[in-house]
């Protein structure tokens, strides 16, 4: 129903008439003039609103030191006032933030790392770390900070991942922070030692895609003091220090450039002191800063900041690089590449223009590197030789007795063999397999191991590495050159009171060769037609690995006999006895044992367990069961460890007292007898050796009418070579020897009844 004003009133129908029509006449009028009133308003609000009461306006004071007035701001009701007007930067170094006083407490704790090859460096880092001790004292430092005794720590004897994946945790209980520096004493080698390995875990661990690629960012900084010599090297470009330069780079990357101090380099023979005073010199300043301050600094050289350490960001491996090369190469101005390749297009074009140069012009030298986009070169890289001759390495194993062969092979008389030539015994081996130790030849065609282990007889002084990147001799040249060099050897010994002119005539044909000398043989790239020279001269093979590189492993074609170190039941034993390279020791290993199980039907297979007290004999036996129970070998043999009496395996933490007696190794011998029985594996103890400390278990594929025979025919197995050849099908058994002598036997102590036993001094021994 509609509004019918009239009904109420006259006077209000006549009013609403009125506005009705005033409405329809002025409405465009009405709505324009709301709108300015409206913004009117808006404006008025919005000016007033902008300026502040008198009472809160900031007041202008200048600071002492200051040019130009700073806006100091005035508070109400304990609140702040904001200033509007432009925030004045000041160039400070940053404070670290600490909130109460039990989280301010610091201690800077300095770890110098190094590497020795010759003992060298060794002595100077220690008396280094000394006189460092005594600088630190007198660094200035905020309050609640101190600092820690600097500790020398040599990379040859460290676990790098502990250290250089992420820091060790040094915290104390009462709530002390620890924050550590590193510091590097690098001498750089012409030869392959552990700085090779250590700059390829930094490698390794800076393009890992499970690691940050900076997981040592928390360190306060680090800094690197090369050392080396400018006789041979006489520049930077020339070989300078190039491992120390390759290490602070490296360093760069995993901490997020926490360069504390610049690279340090000296001359070893001129001016290695001096320089070196004046690089700690720096460093005690640098402390001071890192002790009142917390950090390195900003903006500053040394501080990490992107600008000074550019290059850093642009200098990177070029994995995935293609390189097509002639060295001959001439080519038209049309397809001459200025720089690298930024687009794909471009590799279209530079392969479109060498399709119209036509196939008698040979290929420009082209770089496609897809993974980064580096403007710089990176140099081509020579291959190397592992031992060179006149190198500390060359040097330190000839003086042990080596001969080298080529320029990664080495033979030596083992001592068995010259106490055989004297009739006073020989090694267990002939015990065990027949084999007559005046005519076995100990070699190895690779100086190189990928283990530091810690009764390594070498004194940690040969190669190591964990992929082959040497010059490789060919095999003819190895063969030959061990066989020339054993016999030399040989024929010295033929004025050495006590040796037997029958034995002598004997050791002139080698019958036997131990690849166990040094290194890791299974590592040479052509060991297959090593093995096929050895055995085309009716001359057997005791081939030794050390679990690790398990694809050479399953490539490998029939030898006399396949041997496995196996010097610990489980992970943390392994790595602390071996102290293996490998990040991924202990699947390589466990992969090993497999291989070994596949191969226990078509080769002699032998676990060698080596014993040293105190790392890997208490509480194992039922690791070591599951081993055997794994890999199923032919033989298992257990030997207790000899100690070589060396500075370094003494820092290895090897001692006399890790040397375990030879009823100790029985003991644990019929432990694991017992272990193996109670699984219903088919094993026993078949013979001994109680000169060598040294213990055979069989299994009892090799037990013929109770009777062992572990004993080995040569003849035989050569002739099954050269009927089926060197993949050919055919077991153990097949090749079974006689049975083993009486004397042999568990139980009979194991020496050759035909042998007189002397002690240190000649004297006869009763048996």
């Amino acid at each position: 129903m509609a509004f019918n004003p009239s009904v109420v009133s006259p006077w209000l129908s006549q009013w609403y008439d009125t506005s009705v029509d005033f409405w329809h006449l002025y409405r465009a009028d009405l709505i324009l003039a709301a709108v300015v009133v409206l913004i009117a308003l808006r404006v008025y609000f919005h000016i007033t609103d902008s300026v502040e009461p008198p009472h809160v306006l900031p007041k202008l004071h200048e600071k002492e030191g200051d040019e130009k007035p700073v806006l100091t701001e005035k508070t109400e009701d304990a609140k702040t006032v904001k200033s509007e007007g432009p925030r004045r930067i000041r160039g400070e170094i940053p404070k670290r933030k600490t909130s109460g006083t039990q989280s301010q407490k610091r201690q800077i704790k300095i770890m110098v790392f190094y590497s020795s090859l010759t003992g060298g460096t060794d002595k100077l880092v220690k008396d280094y770390v000394v006189s460092l001790a005594a600088s630190v004292d007198s660094v200035p430092r905020g309050a609640h900070v101190s600092f820690a005794k600097p500790e020398a720590l040599d990379l040859a004897e460290l676990d790098l991942d502990e250290y250089f994946i992420s820091p060790p945790k040094y915290d104390k209980e009462d709530g002390t922070a620890t924050e550590l520096l590193y510091l590097f004493l690098l001498p750089s080698y012409n030869i392959d030692s552990i700085n090779d390995t250590f700059l390829e875990h930094l490698k390794e661990t800076h393009h890992d895609f499970r690691i940050d690629t900076a997981p040592l960012s928390s360190i306060q900084g680090y800094s690197v003091f090369g050392f080396g010599d400018k006789e041979h090297w006489p520049t930077e470009e020339e070989g300078f220090c190039f491992q120390a330069k390759e290490l602070d780079r490296w360093m760069a990357k995993l901490t997020g450039r926490k360069r504390a101090y610049p690279l340090g380099m000296c001359d070893t023979k001129r001016d290695a002191q001096e320089r070196l005073r004046e690089w700690t010199t720096g460093l005690i300043d640098v402390l001071g800063q890192v002790s009142q301050h917390g950090s390195l600094g900003e903006g500053v050289v040394g501080s990490g900041d992107a600008v000074e350490s550019d290059d850093e960001d642009d200098v990177d491996e070029d994995d995935g690089e293609v390189i097509l090369d002639d060295s001959t190469q001439t080519r038209p101005a049309k397809a001459t590449l200025t720089g690298s390749l930024d687009d794909m297009e471009d590799l279209g074009r530079v392969l479109q223009n060498a399709k119209e140069d036509g196939p008698s012009k040979p290929a420009a030298p082209l770089a496609i590197d897809f993974t980064t986009t580096s403007k710089k070169k990176t140099p081509v890289s020579t291959v190397k030789e592992m031992v060179p001759k006149g190198s500390p390495t060359f040097n330190s194993l000839t003086k042990q007795g080596y001969s080298i062969v080529g320029s990664h092979s080495g033979v030596k008389i083992c001592r068995w063999t010259k106490s055989a030539l004297r009739g006073r015994g020989s090694c267990y081996k002939y015990s065990f397999y027949g084999i007559n130790s005046h005519q076995c030849m100990e070699s190895t065609p690779s100086l190189s191991c990928s283990n530091k282990c810690v009764f390594c007889w070498r004194h940690g002084t040969n190669p190591v590495g964990t992929t082959w990147r040497w010059v490789v001799d060919p095999p003819d040249l190895i063969f030959n050159g061990i066989k020339e060099n054993h016999y030399k050897k040989i024929k010295m010994m033929r004025g050495v009171p006590g040796v037997r002119s029958e034995r002598f005539a004997e050791a002139m044909r080698i019958r036997h060769c131990a690849l166990s000398l040094v290194g890791e043989p299974i590592f040479y790239p052509h060991i297959n037609e090593f093995l096929e020279m050895l055995h085309g001269e009716q001359i057997s093979s005791f081939l030794v690995c050390n679990a690790q590189h398990p694809d050479q492993l399953a490539a490998l074609k029939h030898v006399t006999q396949l041997y496995v170190s196996i010097d610990a039941s489980n992970k943390e034993s392994l790595r602390k006895i071996d102290r293996p390279l490998h990040r991924d020791f202990w699947e390589r290993f466990q992969r090993c044992l497999d291989i070994l199980r596949e191969k226990r039907f078509r080769q002699r297979t032998v676990f060698r367990l080596t014993l040293v007290k105190g790392f890997n004999i208490d509480d194992e036996v039922t690791g070591y069961a599951d081993l055997v129970e794994r890999s199923l070998p032919c033989f298992v043999e257990v030997k207790g460890v000899t100690y070589c009496g060396t500075s370094t395996s003494s820092s290895a933490g090897l001692s006399m007292a890790n040397v375990p007696f030879y009823e100790e190794v029985c003991e644990f011998v019929t432990a694991l007898d017992r272990e193996l029985n109670r699984r219903g594996l088919e094993y026993g103890i078949a013979a001994e050796h109680a000169h060598s400390c040294c213990i055979l278990l069989g299994s009892n594929r090799f037990k013929i009418n109770d009777k062992w025979r572990t004993l080995i025919d040569y003849k035989r197995f050569f002739e099954l070579l050269e009927e089926k050849g060197p993949d050919g099908d055919f077991s153990p058994e097949d090749y079974m020897g006689e049975e083993t002598p009486e004397w042999a036997t568990w139980g009979n102590g194991g020496f050759d009844p035909r042998d007189q036993r002397v002690d240190r001094k000649g004297r006869p021994l009763e048996t």
